[in-house]
């Protein structure tokens, strides 16, 4: 049994059916997605959560694993410019052709921070290539245990992976340019952290996205609906609008579900695709609550103001992907750590109608163009909500940002905004933060939640626990907890010989999974 329908438990539930196994998925949504949501009607849907595709050969293996082949569910092309970046009147682009952004990074900050990204691009895929096996495609891991997996081969990289510097000062010792540290520091918010407590290793998330970003046609929640019509072709049975209340211990060991309408579903094994922090706060049912720990609010990640919608631009050239920053990142930062909306903050603005082309054109609409607007916020949505005037200067402090840069946006009145308390609506016990707990120290990724729980048969997936935030690594941890559910499980057949055979869920009642 799976419960949520997010990356996490989706690509749990197509792995674990094409293996032969009998697969329910309950959720407490409508559909499929989790935090892959979509706002508005079908007809002109929006994405209102992650919209950067990346890793694209996680997913194709997926489906190669499951009889099926990516590119039969999806069409996508390759974005060629990766991202816009701005500071007022300045901007500089980063290209999927490192070539092409080594030109402009030397055309917008001179030859030293050419050779400085040139550099750093090196240093970045060397750290990824290192923990790419051994972390990011393996179950959870000490120090210890993961520099016994490098191996002697691997040692040298092991005792430079930087766990112990900053992102921040790291970047300064590849570009003078306090612009260009700003940049390639915003990296770390792909993974809800801040670049000054985030350690270096954390550079490898660049490498992932020179490596390649995809835009898929129709959207990234197309994405959801392929590995569900994935799942069903083999046998994965969904339950939709079916909250989950209590997950069901029985003789120490995971055995079902009972549902918010006081059915009960058994089980042999369950996966939890819900933040663990759900978990140990007690919302799955005190007898659960022993599986994770529950996250400090001091550990979480960023939750953010989302603005989703149509609306009339003019003037900056917008492509699919534009970042507008602050001034003052340290003070943007320091207003977030206080539980503060910052006073100037930087502004993420994804165009969904447009391509990744360098001077995209955006298609005509009546109401506008398609919008995902995001500002960082803190993860107090368990708290009070932001008040109306906090909300109103927020959105102000936004639109004066992309302005700066030469952005006039008319929000179209229909325009939906999500706060950290809309978050902690749909992902319970976070405080809305977005990606877990933060990725603040060394030691960080090493306390992320596991695939395994404190409770057998009781396994986790999803983009709070390990490998770690982003959708290719919910979907790697989806793809560890069945690794982990069948290896135990097989492992329990041979020393319990009367263990009862067979599939995930033991009833044919068909489910789906909460997010």
């Amino acid at each position: 049994m799976v419960i949520g329908a997010g990356i996490g438990g989706l690509v749990s539930a197509a792995l674990l059916a094409a293996r032969g196994c009998d697969v329910t998925v309950l959720e407490a949504a409508a559909g499929p997605g989790g935090k892959l949501r979509t706002v508005g009607p079908a007809a002109d849907a929006i994405d209102g959560g992650p919209t950067v595709f990346t890793m694209r050969t996680v997913f194709a293996e997926i489906f190669e694993a499951c009889g099926s082949a990516l590119d039969d569910h999806l069409t996508m092309q390759p974005a060629t410019t990766l991202a816009r970046h701005a500071w007022d009147e300045d901007r500089m682009d980063l290209f999927a052709d490192p070539a092409a952004s080594e030109v402009a990074i030397g055309d917008f900050a001179g030859a030293a921070d050419a050779r400085g990204y040139r550099a750093f691009r090196a240093e970045a895929k060397r750290i990824f290539d290192a923990l790419d096996r051994p972390f990011l495609r393996d179950t959870k891991v000490d120090p210890l245990t993961l520099g016994w997996r490098m191996g002697m081969r691997g040692f040298a990289d092991y005792c430079t992976l930087r766990p112990y510097t900053s992102l921040w000062r790291a970047l300064g010792g590849y570009f003078r340019d306090p612009r260009l540290r700003q940049l390639f520091g915003r990296y770390a918010t792909y993974c809800g952290s801040s670049p000054f407590q985030c350690p270096a290793t954390l550079m490898l998330i660049a490498h992932v996205e020179a490596s390649g970003v995809w835009l898929i046609d129709g959207g990234m929640h197309r994405l959801a609906y392929a590995l569900e019509a994935l799942g069903r072709a083999n046998g994965v049975r969904f339950r939709y609008a079916t909250p989950v209340s209590e997950i069901l211990i029985a003789q120490g060991r995971a055995a079902g579900v009972q549902l918010a309408d006081g059915e009960r579903v058994g089980a042999t094994s369950v996966i939890c695709n819900a933040d663990p922090a759900a978990l140990g706060s007690g919302r799955f049912g005190q007898a659960a609550r022993g599986a994770a720990a529950p996250v400090p609010r001091r550990r979480r990640s960023l939750s953010a103001m989302v603005w989703t919608g149509r609306a009339h631009a003019k003037g900056f050239p917008l492509i699919r992907h534009n970042i507008f920053f602050s001034d003052d990142y340290a003070a943007e930062f320091a207003a977030l750590a206080k539980g503060r909306l910052a006073d100037a903050p930087s502004v993420y603005l994804c165009a969904q109608d447009r391509d990744g082309g360098a001077s995209a054109q955006s298609p005509a609409h009546p109401a506008g163009e398609r919008f995902q607007i995001i500002v960082n916020a803190p993860p107090i949505g368990d708290g009070e909500e932001f008040t109306q005037a906090e909300i109103e200067r927020c959105t102000r402090h936004m639109l004066d940002r992309v302005s700066r840069a030469g952005l006039s946006l008319a929000l179209a009145p229909s325009t939906m905004l999500t706060t950290p308390r809309g978050f902690e609506s749909l992902c319970p016990s976070t405080g809305g933060a977005l990606y877990g707990p933060a990725s603040h120290g060394w030691a960080a990724s090493f306390r992320r939640q596991g695939s395994r729980t404190r409770i057998p048969g009781l396994y986790c997936a999803g983009g709070s626990t390990h490998p770690g935030a982003g959708v290719p690594m919910a979907a790697l941890s989806g793809r560890l907890a069945v690794e982990c559910l069948l290896m135990d499980r097989a492992s329990t057949s041979r020393s319990l010989r009367t263990a009862m055979p067979g599939g995930i869920s033991t009833q044919p009642a068909r489910t789906a999974p909460t997010g």
